[in-house]
């Protein structure tokens, strides 16, 4: 009892760093644990165990953040939690932000497809939103529901976007050769990887200001699963690896542009 006491003041003394170092070793222990057989037998990790790999890290930032509300705040903090997760009544304009992942991914393959390469042409892979779905609704119930509202307390909502944002890309790192459709990337693993968490960095900051504005976990989890979708559904079948890293990158610069217009114009309230 005295142990179990002393772990749980421990938790309340640091319950933003406990969230990430138990969210980073579930997860990254999850994927281990699928790709193991083949790294102890010296067998590179197919590209199906690899995507496996994904919905088993899903358990880092889900099971933590509701571990976490629970020992940390209670049963009333679960029913916060479930509240926000069920909150559906914000102005209307704010349902019109799901739509900027969709419009900003197909504005940039379609303009390097007009000016650079029909390579970019969009892919149509509808079966891409039940990847959106699950990885949104399983992710934000940890990293919206959880550990945003403690981050914006701490350093307010713009900081805490991106220091979440940061550490949510870093997140993906054991299976971001396995992300997108050029798989393997090889010499452009880094760039793409330095690409791939610019672009999660200031999609989390679009996440964290419908956030902010709606208190609804709910909207943060389809936002989610929008630009994840957008990603999977339109990224085009036959990029080399490099395009790919190309794409991602004016991808990232062109959701940094629409945060810079949301700032400009509303001041760093938008995001506080």
């Amino acid at each position: 009892m005295q142990a179990a006491a002393q772990r749980e003041s421990q938790l309340q003394q640091s319950p933003i760093a406990a969230y990430f170092l138990l969210t980073y070793a579930v997860s990254w222990l999850a994927a281990f644990l699928v790709a193991a057989p083949y790294l102890l037998r010296q067998q590179a990790i197919p590209k199906t165990a690899g995507l496996l790999m994904f919905p088993a890290m899903l358990l880092g930032p889900c099971g933590v953040g509701i571990f976490l509300t629970r020992v940390l705040d209670g049963r009333g903090g679960l029913r916060n939690l479930d509240a926000r997760m069920r909150r559906l009544r914000f102005p209307a304009r704010w349902y019109a932000a799901l739509l900027i992942p969709p419009a900003l991914v197909l504005t940039v393959l379609l303009s390097l497809r007009f000016y650079v390469s029909p390579i970019f042409t969009p892919n149509f892979f509808i079966a891409g939103l039940v990847f959106g779905c699950v990885a949104g609704f399983a992710e934000e119930i940890g990293w919206t529901g959880y550990v945003f509202p403690k981050l914006r307390h701490r350093m307010g909502g713009l900081k805490a976007s991106l220091v979440l944002g940061f550490l949510w890309g870093l997140w993906h790192f054991p299976v971001i050769d396995y992300l997108g459709t050029a798989t393997p990337h090889g010499r452009f693993l880094f760039s793409y990887f330095l690409a791939f968490i610019a672009a999660m960095t200031a999609m989390r900051v679009l996440i964290g200001w419908v956030y902010v504005h709606t208190e609804s976990v709910l909207l943060a989890q389809w936002m989610h699963a929008s630009s994840t979708a957008s990603l999977v559904i339109f990224s085009p079948m036959a990029a080399t690896a490099g395009q790919e890293t190309c794409w991602y990158a004016v991808y990232a610069i062109v959701l940094w542009m629409t945060v810079s217009i949301i700032l400009l114009t509303h001041g760093r309230g938008a995001v506080n």
